[in-house]
């Protein structure tokens, strides 16, 4: 069996809540999911589809490929079950492989055990057929092997990603807190930013919000930034057909839009590392940068949208001064910024309320492990709609 050529379930992971935009991200490039739920998408594919999904997709976190699923009631059944497979054919006898799981079931106290199962069927049926084996570890740089194993249904899986999708391989220096790059562009997708208007991201921090949204207007993708993945170690592969996939993003990509994209913060430190990570994007010459306290930052002429991600009171500053902080968002929002679309990005609901205005949608996200919410504000302009204290 070539995977580059037979198809099977393709399961593509992301973190939780992210899965609607991920699932746009997906039809958009012309395949119809067969299963949506919280956590990523399932379809039908080969390992050459996958290579379009790696380079494509903003959202997504691993994309995995199934090879078999078995019952296995122990770990002797899921040995038995992965030794019977063609690794010979997948992996090369001179190369390196790693192992990562998602298992739960009772004989298994920790997924360390499973792990080395699956590492030693693949070493012993390679090596019983090669006369050598292949080396292991801990790093996915190279070829990397996937096991779902719940209860006695056990799935295993060519991870065809390797390192996660989500961080998109621009962001050199993180900076304070950062938001992770997959949750960055959903949020923007989430507001419903039409790409071609005024886009304003005040206290922008390493900038990643800004540049996520510069790199969604002019169509450039997270694959122009990598040049490995988990595809790239699997027996068979093409590497023509990555360069032609990589020069179509390429191709299709604009180097230049038709309006501003805005991003202020009061620390020179934060500006500097964000317009490093800018020109590592390619997409420096598209940002306005400035220092400057947000109230100060430029609002041109609506329409538009202006996106906040202020500190929650979770790891960084003071409770209190966020408290007068979120208030003053409220107001520069509500006098300089009618006539856009306002969001704030808070995992602080209390401090959600010091805004002074009704929130009109209420999107959920998780920010690592914390709860959070995308607060959308249509910041009218006249009387249009009072002031209300947010809930």
């Amino acid at each position: 069996m070539s995977v580059f050529t037979t198809e099977s379930k393709i399961i593509i992971t992301c973190n939780k809540r992210l899965s609607p935009y991920l699932q746009q991200e997906v039809e958009e490039l012309g395949y119809t999911p067969t299963r949506v739920f919280q956590t990523g998408v399932e379809l039908v594919g080969t390992v050459t589809d996958t290579i379009a999904l790696n380079l494509n997709l903003r959202c997504a976190s691993q994309i995995l490929y199934l090879i078999k699923g078995f019952t296995a009631a122990d770990p002797q059944e899921l040995y038995d079950g992965l030794v019977q497979i063609e690794w010979e054919n997948l992996i090369d006898f001179s190369g390196y492989f790693s192992v990562t799981s998602n298992v739960n079931n009772e004989h298994i106290l920790t997924p360390l055990f499973a792990n080395v199962k699956v590492k030693d069927a693949i070493v012993d049926r390679i090596k019983s057929i090669k006369g050598i084996r292949p080396n292991s570890g801990a790093e996915g740089n190279k070829t990397v092997v996937h096991l779902y194993w719940q209860d006695d249904s056990a799935e295993i899986f060519l991870d065809t990603s390797g390192e996660t999708l989500a961080k998109h391989s621009y962001r050199k220096i993180p900076g304070k807190a950062p938001m992770l790059e997959a949750l960055a562009t959903s949020t923007i997708m989430a507001t419903h930013w039409d790409r071609n208007s005024t886009f304003i991201n005040p206290m922008c921090g390493s900038g990643t919000l800004a540049i996520e949204a510069a790199l969604l207007a002019t169509d450039k993708h997270p694959g122009l930034f990598r040049m490995n993945y988990g595809f790239m170690h699997i027996m068979g592969y093409d590497e023509q057909v990555f360069f032609v996939e990589r020069r179509a993003l390429k191709d299709k990509s604009k180097k230049d839009i038709g309006f501003k994209i805005i991003a202020t913060d009061i620390s020179q430190d934060a500006v500097d590392i964000s317009q490093k990570n800018a020109k590592t994007a390619g997409v420096d010459h598209l940002i306005e940068f400035s220092v400057c306290d947000f109230e100060e930052t430029e609002v041109p002429e609506a329409p538009g949208i202006v996106m906040f991600n202020p500190e929650y009171g979770e790891r960084l500053g003071i409770h209190s001064k966020l408290e007068a902080t979120y208030k003053r968002i409220g107001d520069f929002m509500k006098k300089k910024c009618l006539g856009y679309n306002g969001y704030i990005f808070t995992g602080n609901p209390d401090l959600a309320k010091k805004i002074g205005l009704r929130a009109s949608r209420k999107v959920e996200f998780y920010n690592g492990k914390l709860d959070c919410r995308l607060l959308e504000y249509e910041l009218y302009e006249g009387s249009k709609r009072e002031p209300k204290e947010d809930i």
